[in-house]
């Protein structure tokens, strides 16, 4: 009866052993939205583009129809960048919210053009994000919010209610 005993606690303890690494060191793979290949994404970053002079022609545009602008950071190099501005554009609510409150713009980070002089206004110096992030400039051009993208993401693509929520977050404050 005692040899029983131990056998059924070295299985139990075994089984709580077994639960608990299993517990660490899964992970969440699901997948919330379905996209295509990479190589199908739409590229949405133009590395060729003189993002300063973009930028003061969005802050002219944002000031007269009151929208903040939403930078997306990054490049067509980033499939999480790609996924990112895929998304956003095929989920209508999101599309919406975008599209009703903000000027949407893709900063290029890439080896053939890093633009630092842009990067430095915005990105506190030695801090260092992944990609894609985003910088949110209110309609007057200040900045809002510089945020990490990792946040918003679920398994293997990003949750549409952390990114709902982030987007509602920054809207501009109508005037009446």
């Amino acid at each position: 009866m005692l040899h029983m005993k131990k056998i059924l606690m070295a299985v139990f303890s075994l089984s709580l052993l077994v639960s608990a690494l299993n517990a660490q060191t899964q992970t969440d793979t699901t997948n919330t939205f379905s996209y295509p290949e990479r190589t199908a994404l739409p590229k949405p970053y133009h590395p060729e583009e003189n993002a300063q002079k973009k930028l003061n022609e969005l802050i002219i545009q944002a000031k007269t129809s009151h929208k903040n602008i939403f930078i997306q950071c990054g490049g067509n190099w980033c499939g999480w960048c790609l996924r990112f501005n895929y998304f956003v554009h095929n989920q209508a609510e999101l599309a919406t919210i975008l599209d009703k409150n903000y000027l949407y713009y893709h900063l290029n980070y890439s080896p053939e053009n890093k633009n630092e002089a842009v990067f430095s206004k915005y990105v506190t110096k030695g801090k260092q994000y992944g990609y894609p992030f985003f910088i949110i400039l209110s309609e007057k051009g200040e900045l809002l919010c510089v945020q990490e993208s990792g946040i918003l993401e679920t398994g293997n693509g990003y949750n549409p209610d952390k990114v709902k929520q982030f987007l509602l977050k920054w809207v501009p404050v109508k005037r009446s």
